[in-house]
């Protein structure tokens, strides 16, 4: 455990673009939600996570607010969860938001993984997905593994042209993120490969197998995010959540939700599995591991 001292996670108030994990701003009817551990590469925290939830609420609950961007200072939009920088916070109590269920730091093994996980991982995942108003994925850069499960709870995204997307965890021996909505998102045969192989798709090639909207130069990324919410802002606010609860609906009537459920058993198999044959969940993986093995940079 950790000596590095632990924040507690922040209302929405309390967001700022300084030093805060998550910063927020609103300008002409949006409201701009950034990821902000840059020398982290965005890595997901618990603190991040419930600041990040803290900002959505804050969004939702103001009338003025139409649109919602969800966006990352530095280098990368996110390099997915957070399993090895000094402020990891494994191991800190934080209420649940997402979930009724037991505080996992009194729990040990797999009762331990599985109470965090249905809390931090599907469970917020879960909930911004029913975010009643649009919310925009401004990708650029890393996103990684848990990078995924953020955008993918978006309404649609947009990435810039340097922009990569991976979900290696594979190496791990666990099958792919806990929000598993990689057959949805990608079909079948291209998740199957990219779970299989670990290796990294373009943003070229993510616009073309329909898991992105458009792809821009970096340079006009912010742009063209702005002109896009700009057209929504227009919107009447109640069509827009219909809208999107229409759409959402379509989709756990495909099978999203309950294959997902499913998916998430066998990914905690997984884990019990590393613990019991290795003695540790993750498979021996660290983060520094996991980048290595990805031929990843900075």
């Amino acid at each position: 455990m950790s000596d590095t001292p632990i924040p507690a996670p922040l209302t929405g108030d309390e967001l700022t673009s300084d030093s805060t994990p998550v910063a927020y701003e609103v300008a002409d009817g949006v409201a701009y939600v950034t990821l902000n551990r840059p020398e982290y590469r965005n890595a997901q925290n618990s603190v991040m996570t419930y600041s990040l939830d803290a900002a959505f609420v804050r969004a939702v609950d103001d009338a003025a607010v139409k649109v919602i961007v969800l966006r990352a200072n530095g280098k990368h939009f996110s390099a997915g969860h957070d399993i090895g920088t000094p402020e990891r916070d494994f191991h800190v109590r934080y209420p649940n938001t997402a979930s009724l269920y037991w505080d996992h730091t009194d729990r040990s093994g797999g009762d331990q993984r599985l109470a965090r996980e249905i809390e931090v991982y599907v469970g917020m995942c879960r909930r911004w997905r029913e975010i009643p108003k649009p919310v925009i994925a401004q990708v650029h850069g890393a996103c990684i593994a848990g990078g995924l499960m953020l955008a993918w709870i978006c309404d649609f995204i947009v990435a810039s042209d340097d922009a990569f997307f991976s979900d290696p965890v594979a190496r791990m021996g666990i099958p792919g993120v806990e929000y598993f909505a990689h057959a949805f998102v990608l079909g079948p045969r291209r998740a199957k490969e990219l779970l299989f192989t670990g290796k990294r798709f373009t943003a070229e090639q993510a616009e073309r197998w329909g898991m992105v909207n458009h792809v821009v130069p970096r340079a006009e990324l912010q742009s063209t995010v702005d002109g896009i919410a700009a057209q929504i802002v227009e919107m009447p606010q109640l069509g827009l959540a219909l809208c999107k609860k229409a759409v959402n609906i379509c989709e756990d009537q495909m099978g999203l939700r309950t294959a997902m459920d499913s998916v998430f058993g066998w990914h905690h198999f997984a884990h019990s599995a590393n613990a019991e044959s290795a003695g540790d969940s993750l498979g021996g993986m660290d983060a520094k591991s996991m980048k290595a093995s990805a031929g990843g940079d900075s």
